[in-house]
């Protein structure tokens, strides 16, 4: 079974992070969604609200399913048989940190990484970017799910 694991925080999901997770189920029989627990990092929404909007907005993907972890990703993928990291690359910034965590990831376990260009739809998508637009009032629809904007709207101006 070919699996593997997209990290991230996800606060909140956006139309990017949506895009690696359907590509990746698309090519894999498996793919964990992995909600990091950041204990030092004040979130908008809980990890157990995350993990619920997650598991909507992928039901119709049966292969995908949604964990949290805290830790050392590559702890998490041992821990859970998982041989590959598919890590969505926007611009060549991304490229920079996240070649230097794989070779590291790599190095401390031998779990591999796989970059995954995102949708040019895409590449200017950020979680901080969407929840600073829709703080102050922007519309956001379109650069997440239905579900997220409705939440977001609720949270944030609720």
């Amino acid at each position: 079974m070919r699996r593997v694991v997209c990290p991230g925080s996800f606060d909140p999901i956006t139309n990017g992070h949506l895009d690696i997770i359907i590509r990746s189920a698309r090519l894999y029989d498996e793919v964990t969604v992995a909600v990091l627990i950041n204990l030092e990092k004040s979130s908008l929404f809980t990890v157990d609200e995350r993990i619920d909007i997650l598991q909507t907005v992928t039901k119709e993907f049966p292969n995908v399913k949604v964990r949290k972890f805290h830790g050392l990703l590559v702890d998490f993928c041992k821990q859970n048989d998982i041989p590959a990291i598919v890590k969505g690359i926007r611009v060549v910034s991304d490229f920079d940190y996240e070649l230097q965590m794989a070779q590291l990831n790599y190095r401390l376990s031998g779990v591999e990484t796989l970059f995954m260009p995102t949708n040019p739809e895409y590449s200017f998508l950020s979680s901080s970017r969407v929840k600073e637009i829709a703080r102050y009032g922007g519309d956001v629809s379109g650069l997440v799910p239905d579900l997220v904007h409705k939440l977001l709207i609720e949270r944030l101006r609720g």
